[in-house]
Order: C-alpha cells, then sequence, then structure tokens
C-alpha cells in the first residue's frame, strides 16, 4: 500500500452505512491538478465499485461502476493507465516492476543498477552511460527528464501512472520515437487527510510510506510524503556466504499549491532522494578467457570483488560492496490562467543528480572489469503552451514551445589488473557533456457531423549536443586525448488522424504519426577516436488503428489496437572490436527496419463480487537493412583460440530483431463483506514474458535468455471508512528462476537474475 491510502477512493464509495447515504472519496488526491474529484454513492454497498480516474468526477445514481478512466475511452490512443490501487497490489516500487504490467514493455536495469533502459513495442535504447536522451521519454507530474536515471526513486504517493507508446510530442514535452511514461503523484487536498504504512517481507525487507496534506488558509494547501526501504538483500556469495541487494534508499517529496482565485493555479514542488542500495551483479554464462577457477553458483549466489588499490583511486572504502551513492533532487513550478478563450500554462523544472556506483562488471571475483562511475549532471526545462478552453466546442487547439538545457560530466574508473596480457592496468575515462533542445508544437482536431473527428499536430525540434575534454588515462602506462564532438539536429516530426463515435460506448480511430530522436555518442571506456564519432537521429513513421468498446457498461470493456512502424536509422547498441584490445559497446544507425503487432486490454465484471482486468501485446520486428559485428562469432572464436579476437561480420537484413514477441499480464480479483461495513479482497495475478535474444538472429542457445512465467497474490482486510487496511501478498510464488537483462565486459557475458519469491504483509492508518 503507498501511504496505505491509495485504495480509498474505492472504499469510500462503498457506503458501509446503507444504500442511500451519500459518501464522499476519502482520498480525493487522486486527480489531476487542479481539481478535487466529488464521488456520491446511492448503490448498495455490495454492487458499488467506483474507481476514480485522474482528473474526473464521478456521479453514480444507483448504477454499478466497475472500470475506470472512462473519459480515456474517448482518446485516440493505445495508452495502459494503471490506478495507485493497482500497482501497490502488485508491487510496483521502481519504474522497472512495471514491466510486468504492461503488453508490448521492455523496462531493464542495466547490470542491476538505477540505470533504467525503456522499449515501447521494440523501440527503445540500452543506453548504460545515459548520456543520451531516451527513446522513450518519462514524466513526473508533466516535468519532462530527458536524463531518465533522474527519475529514481519517484515512485511513491502516486495517483496513476500511464504509457503512451508510439510517437509523441505534439501536444506537451519534447518529441520522441518510442512513447513516453508518465507518472502523476498525490495533489495537495482541501481537507485534512494522512496515512502512515508499513511492508514487511522475505529477505528482512521493510518499506514504509507516510503522506500529510491540508489547507494552510482558503487559498493555500500543502502535502508532504516520504518513503524509505530497507533490506531485500536475496544473492549471497558462495566464497564467504556474504549477501548482497540490500536496499537503503529516502525519498521526500513536498507540494505546496495557491490558488488565489478560481482562474489561477500555482504549483511548487520539490523533492529528495538519497539511494545507497546495494546493486545485483550478474551471473556469467560464458567466459572465454577465464583468470582463474569459479566456483559453482546457484541461481541466487553471485561474485565479486573490489581491490584496495582500485577503491583508494575513487576514494571509497574497500569495503563496500557493489552499490549505488546517488542523490537526487529537483524542484518545479506549475501555473495555470484561464483567459477565458483558453488556459496558459507554464512549467519551469531544475532537476540534479549526483551518481557514485560501483558495479562489478565482469561478475568474477577476479578484477578483470570493476568499474565506478562518477556522474553530475543538472537540467534546465521550460514548458509554455496555450490550450482552447471550450470543452463543448467541436474546434479544439493547443500551441506550445519546450526548451531544456543539460550539463553533464562523467568518470568511468575501471580495474583490468587482472586481465592479462591484454591490458593489466588501472584506467580512468572522463568527459563533459553539454546539451540543449528548442522546440514547439501545435495540435488541432475539429468534430463533425455523426461524431466524426479529424486531428493533427506537428512539432518542430533544434537539438545541439557536445562531446568536450574526453581523455583515458591508463594509470602508469599512458594518456589518451580525443577531439571533441558534436552533432546537430533540426527536424520536424508529426501526427494525423480520423476518430469515429458511433455510440457512446464505442470509438475507433486511425493515425499516422512521424517520431524524431536526435543523435548523440557513445562515451565509456574509450581508446579510438573512431568510438566518439556521432551516431545520426533516428525517425520513425507508424500507423496505428485502434478502437475503445464498453461491449456491456460496467460488465464487459475490449480495447485494441494494431500498428506497423517504418523505422529509419534506428540507434542500435552494438560491438566495435578494436585491435589487439578486445570489444567494445558502440552505438551505431540500423539504417531501416521494422515492426508491427497488437494489443489488447480488457476489464470484466461478470458478476458481482468478480473483477477480472488483463492484457496481450504481440510483437514482430526484423532488421531490412543493417551490417555489423557478430558477437556470437566473435565470443565462439575467442573462446577457441586462447581469447584472441577475431572480428566477423554479419549481414542481417531481414533478421529478426529479437525483441520478446508475447507478453501477457491479468488479474482475476474477488470481493465481498465478510462482516457489515468491512471487505475482504481475494486477488491473484499473472504475467508472461517471451524470449528475447541478446543479439540479432538468435533462436536458440545462451544468447537468449527464455520466456517466463510468474504469478502472485494477495489479500486485504479493511473497513468501509477507510482507517486502515491489512494486507498479505506474495510475488514469484512459482519461484521461478529467470533473466531480467544480459550484458558483457572484456571477455564475460553474463545474466542479471530475476529476484526470489517474495512473501509479505503491509499494514496501512489513515485519518
Amino acid at each position: 500500500m503507498l501511504f496505505g491510502c491509495t485504495i480509498m477512493s474505492d472504499i469510500s464509495a462503498r457506503a458501509a452505512a446503507g444504500p442511500k447515504k451519500p459518501v464522499r472519496s476519502a482520498h480525493p488526491s487522486t486527480t489531476a491538478p487542479g481539481r478535487q474529484p466529488t464521488v456520491v454513492a446511492r448503490a448498495k454497498a455490495r454492487d458499488t465499485r467506483l474507481p476514480v480516474a485522474v482528473g474526473e468526477t464521478v456521479d453514480v445514481n444507483g448504477a454499478r461502476r466497475a472500470f475506470r478512466f472512462s473519459q480515456a475511452q474517448h482518446s485516440a490512443d493505445s495508452a495502459t493507465r494503471i490506478t495507485a490501487e493497482e500497482l501497490t497490489n502488485r508491487n510496483v516500487v521502481t519504474i522497472a516492476d512495471l514491466q510486468q504490467l504492461l503488453p508490448n514493455v521492455t523496462i531493464q536495469s542495466m547490470n542491476g543498477t538505477s540505470t533504467i533502459n525503456y522499449l515501447l513495442r521494440g523501440v527503445g535504447m540500452n543506453d548504460y552511460t545515459q548520456n543520451a536522451m531516451s527513446s522513450v521519454m518519462t514524466y513526473i507530474d508533466g516535468v519532462a527528464f530527458p536524463l531518465g536515471q533522474m527519475s529514481n526513486g519517484m515512485m511513491f504517493d502516486l495517483a496513476s501512472v500511464d504509457v503512451t507508446p508510439g510517437p509523441v510530442g505534439t501536444e506537451h514535452g519534447q518529441t520522441d520515437t518510442g512513447g513516453e511514461i508518465n507518472i502523476h503523484t498525490a495533489d495537495p487536498t482541501a481537507t485534512w487527510h494522512g496515512g502512515l504504512s508499513e511492508d514487511i517481507a522475505s529477505y528482512a525487507r521493510n518499506r514504509t510510506n507516510f503522506h500529510v496534506s491540508g489547507p494552510l488558509s482558503r487559498t493555500v494547501s500543502f502535502r508532504i510524503a516520504g518513503q524509505a526501504q530497507q533490506g531485500g538483500g536475496w544473492q549471497s556469495m558462495p566464497l564467504d556466504g556474504s549477501h548482497l541487494g540490500d536496499a537503503n534508499e529516502g525519498a521526500l517529496r513536498a507540494k505546496l499549491r495557491w490558488q488565489p482565485d478560481e482562474k489561477t493555479d500555482i504549483m511548487l514542488t520539490g523533492h529528495w532522494v538519497q539511494d545507497d542500495s546495494q546493486v545485483v551483479t550478474g551471473k556469467p554464462f560464458l567466459n572465454v578467457q577465464p583468470v582463474g577457477p569459479s566456483p559453482n553458483m546457484g541461481f541466487y549466489q553471485a561474485e565479486w570483488d573490489l581491490r584496495p588499490q582500485f577503491a583508494a583511486l575513487f576514494g571509497r572504502s574497500a569495503s563496500i560492496k557493489p552499490s549505488e551513492h546517488n542523490t537526487f533532487w529537483g524542484a518545479d513550478l506549475k501555473m495555470s490562467r484561464q483567459l477565458g478563450f483558453a488556459t496558459l500554462s507554464s512549467i519551469s523544472a531544475f532537476e540534479t543528480e549526483r551518481i557514485g556506483e560501483y558495479t562489478d562488471q565482469d561478475a568474477t571475483q577476479y578484477a578483470t572489469g570493476d568499474q565506478y562511475r562518477n556522474v553530475v549532471s543538472n537540467t534546465f526545462s521550460q514548458e509554455l503552451s496555450l490550450k482552447s478552453a471550450h470543452q463543448q466546442s467541436p474546434f479544439h487547439w493547443s500551441i506550445g514551445a519546450y526548451y531544456d538545457r543539460v550539463r553533464m560530466a562523467q568518470q568511468f574508473f575501471m580495474d583490468f589488473t587482472q586481465y592479462l596480457p591484454q591490458r593489466g592496468y588501472l584506467s580512468e575515462t572522463s568527459y563533459q557533456q553539454n546539451q540543449q533542445t528548442f522546440s514547439q508544437f501545435a495540435h488541432l482536431s475539429y468534430r463533425f457531423p455523426h461524431n466524426v473527428t479529424l486531428f493533427g499536430g506537428i512539432t518542430h525540434e533544434a537539438d545541439d549536443r557536445q562531446l568536450l575534454g574526453l581523455a583515458t588515462r591508463h594509470f602508469g602506462i599512458s594518456t589518451l586525448n580525443f577531439n571533441n564532438e558534436a552533432t546537430s539536429a533540426n527536424q520536424f516530426s508529426g501526427v494525423v488522424g480520423v476518430q469515429w463515435q458511433p455510440v457512446s460506448n464505442l470509438m475507433a480511430y486511425f493515425k499516422v504519426s512521424k517520431g524524431f530522436k536526435p543523435g548523440g555518442f557513445t562515451a565509456n571506456n574509450t581508446v579510438i577516436q573512431a568510438q566518439l564519432a556521432p551516431y545520426k537521429p533516428e525517425t520513425l513513421l507508424a500507423y496505428e488503428v485502434g478502437f475503445k468498446s464498453d461491449i456491456v457498461p460496467n460488465v464487459f470493456r475490449l480495447n485494441g489496437a494494431a500498428f506497423y512502424y517504418d523505422y529509419h536509422d534506428q540507434q542500435v547498441l552494438t560491438t566495435l572490436l578494436v585491435p589487439n584490445y578486445g570489444p567494445l559497446g558502440m552505438f551505431m544507425n540500423a539504417p531501416k527496419s521494422q515492426i508491427w503487432g497488437i494489443e489488447l486490454n480488457t476489464e470484466i465484471h461478470p458478476f458481482r463480487h468478480i473483477f477480472l482486468s488483463g492484457n496481450l501485446g504481440y510483437q514482430r520486428g526484423n532488421y531490412q537493412i543493417y551490417q555489423t559485428l557478430n558477437t556470437t562469432a566473435v565470443a565462439a572464436y575467442a573462446q577457441t583460440h586462447g581469447g584472441v579476437w577475431q572480428a566477423f561480420y554479419t549481414d542481417y537484413s531481414g533478421t529478426d530483431t529479437g525483441m520478446p514477441k508475447l507478453s501477457m499480464s491479468g488479474t482475476a480479483e474477488y470481493r465481498f463483506n465478510p462482516l457489515n461495513g468491512y471487505e475482504w479482497v481475494t486477488a491473484v495475478d499473472g504475467s508472461y514474458r517471451g524470449a528475447q535474444a541478446m543479439s540479432p538472429g538468435v533462436t536458440s542457445g545462451m544468447f537468449l535468455m527464455p520466456s517466463y512465467f510468474l504469478l502472485g497474490a494477495h489479500m486485504t482486510f479493511r473497513p468501509a471508512s477507510g482507517r486502515w487496511s491489512v494486507t498479505a501478498y506474495a510475488s514469484n510464488i512459482l519461484q521461478r528462476h529467470y533473466e531480467v537483462s544480459a550484458g558483457m565486459e572484456t571477455t564475460t557475458y553474463y545474466y542479471m537474475p530475476s529476484p526470489p519469491r517474495f512473501i509479505g504483509g503491509r499494514f496501512g492508518f489513515n485519518f
């Protein structure tokens, strides 16, 4: 439970005092900024289930309301929208946890760290250094995070999350090819609310959440929320039995809202996150030149090491385990003013990150690829928009502009002292990077007779990036200084489509959109200038057709979409083989590729106590024009030739890209009232994810991460007043062993293993 109250908008609607007594929501903060919901229930408690969508006001008079986000059923998109209650029930506490709830979505932690990469419908970027703009933009309360790692630790005190695939940027924020993840946090309330929850689970995992919200005066209100996480480490070292993976994170968020009149809304938000959590270490599955013997390890065991000489190089204790030492903080000011004919809005934001991250990249007890990374970055963004205000008018429009500026400095320290005879030294690569983006956008729609709506939008974006002062030092051997690099882009993108609403509970749409993402640089362990050659921008032409239907209102909802992507200059992480050195990751462009697939989402309320929901995604992709290094062939040759690296290039035209093809997720929930004024909820949930290849064309063997199925469950008992709740839950009940991502360092190829079964309980108290 997030702050013990994320489910209260549902519970308060189930009036325990009788069928005729109106009940107000006990958690009105689950709406969008500037609005407070009013939920009035006049149905019997056993027949009433009143979920409230973000920004939605619901009036119920004797009708059963089973489904949420009813306004979104009239939007021409294929977004998946998730309530705070569902996020709590599915134990979503990080952005990566969302992967198990979404169709055709991959969200992976890189090397077990706080670096997260996203792929929506196969569009994404495998960027460990995070010095490029992600193919999937993250927004928190409307603030764009061009550096995705900055959003870590923010998944608490939530109102909802929605994930929109496909090209975006014609209505707000920054243009992108893959889509966007919008995280909505709870806002200040006009009445006093507070809550505290405690979550205790296996492996000594503990999570504490709290919030307090209320008015300071007639026009000013506030909200303060926080969370703390400790424990939960489930990896152990077979050599000495020490364990790894404990969380150690704290976060705070404060919001101050001023509404001096009915037309003006001003919100100031500040947040701080301190993350000193340990990270999970990989499990080697192939070592083409092992330095020494490795112990036999179980699935939940791992190896790591840290030499005192290496720790002294970056100024940390030699006793630390693979872990983060990260600080994220920022503030934003959102203002809106109703002008009569339109609403003027402004979002100003400043975000910063200070990252100190030690990882055992080679996943062994040997010093052949240990790494420490220092990152100091900040970003300033400003968005202005003007949106038509007359909702009943057939003509709607919006225009706006967005600007962001990023300043970044990174250091990579590597320990190769036992990687002999190829290296045998400590090294450091450091650089600075500057970036700025300026875009303008406009969107129009007009509703014709018979509820046919034409819509279109356009975005122009200019992006400039510079990589400055990059140098690599091999301590005691040499210093390599590299030339500065720069890249810029200036392109248009947009959308055009038609939407038809023949009846109130059925909508269909078709749209064509073009996405754009600027180019950038590969900047990590650098030994030759060729590694720094800028990769080009990518563009994506997307065709999508879809429908949204409440076939039987409040009983059976079914939404679906089919898509085809024509992808040009896709930015792909591949491998550059440096002679007499070895393989190094490098971003390049695949000239042409394609992706296609379908998605289905459903909610079913067949009987009074039963609620079912689920989604299905199927996607395929292949390269049409693409030639690059064959990493599997390179690894095989090195393994049989004593670690000698030989380049083998393959034409992958017509080859499958390796993305997971099938994904499914669903929940079955049973709700009833064992006592007058109390509710019992029992639910099971499951998710399936297809196999994912580490290299193009791989269909079996070590370089394929197998498919897996996960099963979870929870039971909750609570009064209708929402004052408290008790929950017992379990995740990965079947104790499935699966891989969440994969990678390689020097001569080692490894998987990142999955978490084991967790059994836990939550208790929440609200006032």
